[in-house]
């Protein structure tokens, strides 16, 4: 069975590769505003449903991935900061506190019709860095299209103090081993 995956994001695209299934990439287009009074997990799960679904209306007969990722701040959504001001505001607000990244898959068999979701939460604690610090480190590695305005995979690791969760992979935005546990349940063997 064909597998898509609905994503412009090239960190998960580099995470999918780590399963060495081949797959293809057809980016959703989608309006990722959260809806009044929803909780971050309730968008995360939307958000990856509706990717997954719009993809999966190309691609009959089809297992399509849809992602997305929430960072969350004392009950506060954190999207992707897109500019360096708004990325230099995030991560003042998150210096020195515990943000919970709510990272959602939706595997969707485009065949059957068949939906599998789920919301992996990881948290992380971010040091209590100078402003020079977040300057320094937004010149040199610009995460502007990350939610939380870090890239834990590269040198926004040393933003972090530390880091708890399942499993590290949702951190950069898909939760493999909860992937691999829904291509299982359509009948695809990883290794």
């Amino acid at each position: 069975m064909k597998l898509v995956l609905a994503s412009t994001s090239v960190y998960r695209r580099e995470l999918l590769a780590r399963l060495q299934l081949p797959f293809i990439v057809d980016p959703p287009h989608i309006d990722e505003t959260p809806l009044p009074d929803e909780s971050p997990a309730q968008t995360a799960l939307r958000l990856a449903q509706e990717k997954a679904c719009q993809v999966g209306q190309r691609h009959p007969d089809a297992l399509v991935i849809g992602c997305d990722q929430v960072a969350v701040l004392d009950g506060r959504q954190l999207g992707k900061p897109l500019t360096h001001d708004n990325a230099v505001c995030q991560l003042r607000m998150m210096r020195g506190k515990i943000v919970a990244f709510h990272s959602a898959v939706c595997l969707y068999n485009s065949g059957t019709g068949r939906t599998q979701s789920a919301d992996v939460v990881y948290e992380v604690c971010f040091r209590d860095v100078s402003d020079a610090q977040i300057e320094n480190y937004l010149r040199k590695e610009q995460p502007y299209h990350c939610a939380g305005s870090a890239k834990s995979e590269g040198l926004g690791i040393a933003l972090i103090q530390w880091m708890r969760g399942d499993d590290p992979n949702a951190l950069i935005g898909l939760p493999l081993i909860r992937l691999i546990d829904m291509l299982g349940n359509e009948d695809i063997c990883v290794l």
